[in-house]
């Protein structure tokens, strides 16, 4: 027969370990080498039943004071096996229930069981707004199914004249125990589904689900400088609770619409801009787009093309602060006419004379001279 380790060495924790040392690395091991999360794997299994066996005892005071004298006859009284640590220590459940509640599911039910008040479910819903809407506000007028109290039979399940029973499947504890291997887990019932108690006649209109789906309208102000994929909170509009527990919250999700001239990033908004030949050159001022009209944008004499020229506060409001807006960056490009009339070609001929550039003229090719020929 193999000699057994050390409990400490199998916990992982020194022998001046406190409780909940001892607590925490037993944890960390059992939900490494638990069976659900290892099936078929003998040595995983192995490890489990091992580090169960060693925080039996270091858990227990008067256990681990014996074992730190005596060794692991525990002066007499060493460790049988599971059975003998079930009979002592009432059931691997009850002893680890805190350690694996949210690894298991389900908690420990006391004698209401599943009577106790029950927060309800929390709503999610998008929102699609425009940039201008973001400039301005908007207020959403909002449509969405939730579920409410039966006002039939206020929230209980039973027809009129009907009563709640209690479970005979969990005597009203809204669960029931489960043998699982070696240990014990708390299921929920399934004869009450947690309820711990039965209904004689269900209610006509909920048939016992205590809540029913109805249209909730809803009006909410979105504030200036909003951006896309901001999550609004409305406190208390989610779905109602159960036995007089709270209601959840509504999460807005909000999208911003693309624009088909600007583009945003942060509270600045970014365009390009067409400007005339004879503007860039000359320098002077053109009218630029914003979102609730039109603004000057003055060009310098020269301006080449792709140059970035600046608005300042005509882009979005910072959220919540109106009075502080960003800036348009309009990024130029020269327009260059494809129609010349024969004035225009003269005053440009003469001009690239005064400039002594030379211009070359397109060559007739073959198929437009055969075109005037006709």
């Amino acid at each position: 027969m193999a000699q057994k380790r050390d409990y400490y060495e199998v916990i992982g924790v020194s022998r001046t370990a406190s409780p909940d040392e001892i607590k925490k690395a037993y944890r960390k091991i059992a939900l490494q080498y638990h069976p659900d999360r290892n099936p078929g794997n003998k040595e995983a299994e192995d490890k489990f039943k091992e580090a169960a066996e060693a925080y039996a005892v270091l858990s227990d005071a008067q256990k681990r004071s014996q074992y730190d004298q005596f060794g692991h006859s525990l002066g007499g009284h060493g460790f049988q096996g599971f059975e003998d640590f079930a009979e002592s220590f009432g059931g691997f459940g009850d002893i680890f229930g805190d350690l694996f509640e949210d690894f298991f599911g389900g908690g420990r039910g006391g004698a209401s069981g599943g009577r106790r008040p029950r927060r309800g479910a929390d709503l999610q819903m998008p929102a699609e707004i425009s940039l201008e809407e973001v400039l301005s506000g908007k207020e959403l007028h909002l449509e969405f199914p939730r579920l409410e109290i039966c006002v039939d039979c206020k929230g209980s399940g039973a027809a009129a004249g009907s009563k709640r029973s209690t479970c005979g499947g969990c005597g009203g504890r809204g669960e029931v125990r489960v043998s699982q291997g070696f240990f014990t887990l708390k299921r929920t019932c399934p004869t009450c589904h947690g309820e711990g108690e039965i209904i004689e006649k269900p209610c006509d209109v909920c048939r016992g689900k205590k809540r029913v789906r109805k249209t909730r309208k809803l009006n909410l102000k979105i504030a200036p400088g909003i951006h896309s994929q901001a999550r609004l909170k409305i406190t208390g509009e989610g779905e109602a609770g159960e036995v007089g527990g709270p209601r959840g919250d509504l999460y807005v999700d909000i999208h911003v619409q693309d624009h088909s001239f600007f583009e945003r990033k942060d509270e600045n908004l970014f365009c390009e801009l067409l400007i005339p030949y004879t503007t860039a050159a000359l320098g002077g001022s053109v009218q630029c787009p914003t979102l609730s009209g039109q603004a000057e944008l003055k060009v310098g004499a020269g301006t080449p093309a792709g140059k970035i020229l600046q608005i300042q506060g005509e882009g979005l409001p910072h959220f919540n602060q109106e009075n502080q807006r960003g800036d348009i960056y309009v990024r130029v490009e020269i327009e260059v006419p494809s129609k010349l009339s024969p004035e225009e070609k003269k005053l440009l001929t003469e001009l690239a004379k005064l400039r002594g550039e030379k211009i070359q003229t397109r060559k007739k090719a073959f198929f437009d001279k055969i075109k005037e020929s006709f």
